[in-house]
């Protein structure tokens, strides 16, 4: 499955959990941990774990099952997809960490190897 297909499924099954403020972070010049941020929020610990578990059922149904996940029963929680990470958090710890600010304000990387063809 290619990056943009993980990044298109992972934000059409948070939609359909109805996740609030769900956004899409292009990361590739930032880090060479991943290519896309998905971050989104859930409306309360129990529909933050159902949205992630959904993602993961969904996404084990496709063949791709996380690096790791991180996070389970805490508010938030991470599933590493390799060159697409999702974040799933409660209102609260999202604006107390805003991944968002902090990864679009970041400058590119310049340390990154870079594919030569």
């Amino acid at each position: 499955m290619t990056t943009q297909e993980k990044l298109d499924h992972i934000m059409a099954i948070v939609d359909d959990m109805k996740a609030e403020g769900i956004e899409s972070i292009d990361v590739h010049e930032k880090t060479s941990m991943a290519e896309f941020f998905v971050i989104c929020s859930g409306t309360s610990d129990r529909h933050v774990q159902s949205i992630a578990d959904k993602v993961l059922e969904k996404m084990t149904e496709m063949k791709e099952k996380p690096l790791r996940t991180e996070g389970d029963r805490s508010g938030w929680v991470l599933h590493d997809y390799g060159d697409v990470w999702l974040h799933v958090m409660r209102d609260e710890q999202r604006q107390f960490y805003d991944l968002e600010s902090f990864w679009k304000h970041m400058r590119p990387s310049y340390n990154i190897p870079q594919d030569e063809n």
